[in-house]
């Protein structure tokens, strides 16, 4: 199986406005991140480590097989390095994957989803 690994939380998921983006990347399952908060800045959530004490900290998404071009653009549509920072990180089910991970001075004002679930920006008003 060609390609790598990509854990998506927010737009990218499956029916999100920007899942197209994926280009037809193949759907692994849904997935976990352990030691990860998740936030809600209106139009898109950002997950953000947690500190070592919160150790059940999680952020749930879907998993996607993904070509080295289809990265490179995910990396331009996350912002790359000055939104997002992407990480080689493991999951909950030991699997590792990319992962968009934001900086926690960037999500200071907006609220943390207590369940880890981003579920579009019209879901959570």
């Amino acid at each position: 199986m060609s390609g790598t690994a990509v854990f998506v939380y927010g737009t990218l998921k499956r029916g999100m406005r920007a899942h197209h983006r994926l280009g037809g990347a193949a759907f692994q399952g849904e997935a976990s991140l352990s030691g990860a908060w998740l936030h809600d800045l209106g139009p898109f959530p950002m997950a953000v480590p947690a500190p070592p004490e919160e150790p059940e900290a999680q952020v749930h998404g879907e998993l996607f097989r993904v070509e080295p071009a289809t990265l490179a653009q995910l990396d331009r549509f996350e912002g790359v390095p000055r939104l997002y920072q992407r990480h080689w990180l493991e999951l909950s089910n030991h699997q590792r994957a990319w992962v968009y991970l934001g900086q926690a001075h960037q999500v200071r004002f907006s609220p943390r989803l207590a369940d880890g679930r981003w579920r579009g920006a019209a879901a959570q008003r």
